[in-house]
């Protein structure tokens, strides 16, 4: 019986920095005096966007330079190698945030064979066990292996699916496929009248049969499904391509390459990031470029890339942000999308089943047509009632994740399926915003039945009339794990406090306003042209009466593609931005992932910010408040966190 050597050290990741130092100084702690244990470890500080330019062996320098406890970052570069840890020790939800499979990739390297935690989000589990990194939520583990015990991998991926197990012990997903993937077939057969949701209606036309996985849809099951679109964007491009010709060789036989796309969204703004100039990452920066266009070259891939044709050094902007463009131009009702982001789920608003996955993940299936996933259970969410004047889709979302539920980790893993009465009220730009953050919610994916408005949405983007079919809702009777009711009737402008987007807070109940150095609108969540809708009601309301950013605020606005930066020229909205001061910069994902102008340089900055996380040193290494696009425009024009109503009536009480 094959055995997982961990005669290592155990690291346990606790939320008092000196007990972190003491081990990294040599001591070994038990489980008892490493209490508390840090919850909410995100992948933004396992491996944070400065150490996010390597894709190779070179990450095993870098795990949890990112770890904030106590205020401070106690495990620097290599600290993980040199103290010869195995096995780190974590509390709940570990590996929340962005699916950059650098995470599990850098622990890997730097020796780290098993996770324990409390709890794990999706990707970030999913991408251990693409790598061959064991997790476990057993915590009687600890001691036996204190105690030198042997522990038998079989118990290891005991009580996790058998896809899960069997990649585990196939040593990773790629060595998985190349054994097991090479005959599949299309199509799970539903014989009976069992009411479904649309997403198993979804996942039941693509899921895959292979040599040893069914296309079983009952919920906890690991399956492949067929993609109707799978994208990459420049920070794994080079990662997939070193796992696959490392693997394969070259050239590869990619599988329908014609429904992959590139896109290079992440880093055109680079050379203005204070992060990327400062610490030298430049050359980095332009290795992972080549990587991400001899891929798309070589292997005839359409490339989404900067605006710029000949790609120099200090080009500024892209084509667009991924997932907003997979909206915009090719994502339809009823098709599977999946992307190298966890916001891909963004598209989950046209009614398609969206997700995230990693890099190894993408990697099988540009050659084997399988996407990797475990059927998720659904999480119906109601929203009741009008919507207020004032309160947008990123208000009712920072609402939903300061719920205590969700908090709890209600929806970790699961669908999000948005409905009620309000729905049919939200455009679909407002509904990508509700998916799109089904991220930070912790599921699997969010999304929105098809109705008139995507209909409407798919003609007036795009040309296409498109006709829903009959098939295309949820039956009624169908399985949910829980039903979350909102009466958005009740619902204000909202906030989220520094550190983590489910510290909501209504607008109106924070008595203290803090004075602001930056405000931010951009990004996929937020770059859309209903958000600049909203900032353009803001700002030429603002530019009618004289008013002006004050001298010690900075207001970015960034369109999150092409087509959205045209629309705004076309409606005359950028006299009023220019003439209250505002900074416009071209489509990128900027500084929401502290690549470019936005993001804060200093520990002392406030950000209001309308991104969609702000985890710590996401976007610089200050403090970052969220709040929807009215609330930053009305924030940036009074120097404080305030929404738009309170910014008319301070301005007509001074008249």
């Amino acid at each position: 019986m094959a055995t997982l050597d961990l005669s290592g050290r155990i690291l346990f990741l606790c939320a008092d920095p000196a007990k972190v130092e003491r081990q990294l100084a040599g001591e070994d702690l038990t489980l008892e005096q490493a209490e508390n244990l840090r919850d909410d470890v995100s992948t933004d500080e396992i491996t944070p966007i400065s150490v996010l330019t390597r894709f190779d062996e070179r990450l095993g320098q870098c795990p949890y330079v990112g770890f904030h406890a106590g205020g401070r970052n106690p495990i620097g570069h290599d600290a993980v190698r040199a103290g010869r840890f195995q096995v780190t020790v974590a509390g709940n939800r570990y590996g929340k945030g962005s699916s950059r499979e650098h995470s599990p990739l850098a622990e890997y390297h730097a020796g780290i064979r098993l996770v324990i935690a409390r709890s794990f989000e999706r990707i970030y589990r999913q991408n251990a066990d693409n790598l061959g990194l064991f997790t476990s939520t057993d915590f009687g583990l600890i001691e036996r292996i204190r105690r030198g015990e042997t522990i038998d991998v079989d118990e290891l991926v005991a009580g996790r699916d058998p896809l899960a197990a069997a990649i585990l012990k196939s040593g990773g997903l790629l060595r998985y496929g190349r054994s097991h993937m090479q005959r599949v077939s299309v199509g799970h057969v539903m014989n009976d009248d069992t009411p479904r949701t649309l997403v198993e209606k979804i996942l039941a036309r693509h899921a895959l049969t292979t040599d040893v996985t069914s296309a079983s849809l009952e919920p906890g099951s690991g399956i492949f499904v067929r993609a109707d679109w799978r994208f990459i964007h420049e920070y794994y491009t080079g990662m997939a391509a070193h796992m696959l010709h490392a693997a394969f060789g070259r050239p590869l036989t990619l599988r329908e390459p014609q429904s992959m796309l590139a896109f290079e969204d992440h880093l055109s703004y680079s050379h203005r990031s204070e992060l990327h100039a400062k610490n030298g990452l430049l050359p980095n920066v332009r290795e992972l470029s080549e990587a991400h266009r001899a891929f798309a070259r070589d292997y005839d891939v359409r490339n989404h890339g900067y605006l710029n044709e000949a790609h120099s050094e200090t080009d500024e902007g892209s084509e667009g942000i991924s997932h907003a463009m997979m909206a915009e131009r090719y994502a339809l009702p009823g098709q599977v999308v999946v992307g190298t982001d966890s916001h891909t789920s963004h598209s989950g608003a046209l009614g398609c089943v969206a997700f995230g996955v990693g890099t190894t993940d993408m990697a099988n299936a540009f050659v084997t047509g399988g996407v990797r996933m475990t059927v998720p259970q659904s999480l119906r969410i109601d929203l009741h009632g009008p919507i207020p004047a004032g309160v947008t889709a990123k208000d009712i979302v920072l609402h939903l994740l300061a719920d205590a539920r969700i908090r709890a980790g209600a929806g970790v893993g699961k669908v999000f399926e948005f409905a009620g009465t309000a729905i049919a009220d939200l455009s679909t730009d407002e509904r990508t915003t509700l998916t799109n953050m089904t991220a930070e919610l912790g599921g699997f994916t969010g999304i929105v039945a098809p109705d008139q408005e995507t209909v409407r949405f798919l003609k007036e983007r795009r040309g296409v009339d498109f006709t829903i079919d009959t098939w295309m809702h949820s039956d009624e009777g169908a399985r949910y794990a829980d039903v979350i009711d909102i009466d958005c009737a009740r619902l204000s402008p909202m906030l989220a406090a520094p550190g983590d987007p489910g510290n909501g807070i209504p607008l109106h109940a924070l008595s203290e306003r803090p004075r602001i150095d930056i405000a931010y609108g951009g990004s996929c969540t937020a770059g859309k042209r209903e958000d600049f809708d909203h900032y353009h009601e803001v700002l030429s309301w603002a530019a009618a009466r004289g008013l002006r950013v004050p001298e010690h605020v900075r207001l970015y606005l960034q369109f999150g593609t092409q087509d959205v930066r045209d629309y705004c020229i076309a409606r005359g909205y950028v006299d009023a931005f220019e003439r209250v001061g505002a900074i416009l910069l071209q489509p990128a994902c900027g500084a929401c992932a502290n690549c470019g102008p936005g993001s804060s340089t200093d520990a002392a900055q406030v950000t209001i910010s309308a991104i969609n996380r702000n985890f710590p040193g996401r976007s610089g290494p200050g403090k970052v408040w969220l709040a929807s696009p009215p609330t930053v425009a009305a924030s940036a024009l009074l120097g404080r966190v305030a929404s738009f109503a309170e910014l008319q009536a301070r301005v007509q009480s001074e008249r």
